[in-house]
């Protein structure tokens, strides 16, 4: 998924960017693994607490006390501001409990909201996941790559 994703960027002339809380650089780490990343890759950030979230990525903190941390507002903000902060075409934001505590009846483990913006427009969607917190891990960044990739084809740009 990577690869494709890589490729129509690169076809593009594109670029894409991460911010992960959950995920931790898994997603970066996997647009890394493709050969030519350093064409379409600008960067990442692991914006595991908060005040990364506000000082680097724009999140604001009315917005994380009214929503939490793990919520589409914060996902939106993370990927709208990573794709600001390193000049990028594509922001994925991350956000989400992969447990195993941090759970809530609300926000149970296994939360996750992804979204990406592309020209400065945002998408997002909650996934639940099962299973430990790997393969929530891992899940999430396989479905961040996914709406990427659904967004890239269902595109024109």
């Amino acid at each position: 998924l990577a690869e494709a994703v890589s490729q129509i960027l690169r076809e593009r002339r594109m670029t894409i960017a991460t911010a992960e809380s959950c995920t931790g650089g898994l997603i970066a780490k996997q647009v890394t693994g493709v050969e030519g990343a350093s064409d379409v890759f600008a960067g990442g950030i692991v914006a595991y607490s908060n005040e990364v979230k506000i000082a680097l990525l724009g999140v604001r903190t009315l917005d994380l006390a009214e929503h939490g941390a793990v919520s589409e507002t914060v996902a939106n903000q993370l990927a709208l501001g990573v794709a600001d902060l390193l000049n990028s075409d594509i922001g994925i934001g991350v956000t989400g409990v992969a447990g195993p505590g941090g759970g809530t009846e609300e926000k149970p483990v296994g939360t996750v909201w992804i979204a990406t913006s592309l020209g400065g427009e945002v998408e997002a969607r909650i996934c639940r996941y099962s299973g430990g917190r790997e393969a929530v891990r891992v899940k999430a960044g396989q479905a961040a790559l996914a709406a990427v990739y659904r967004r890239l084809v269902d595109s024109t740009a």
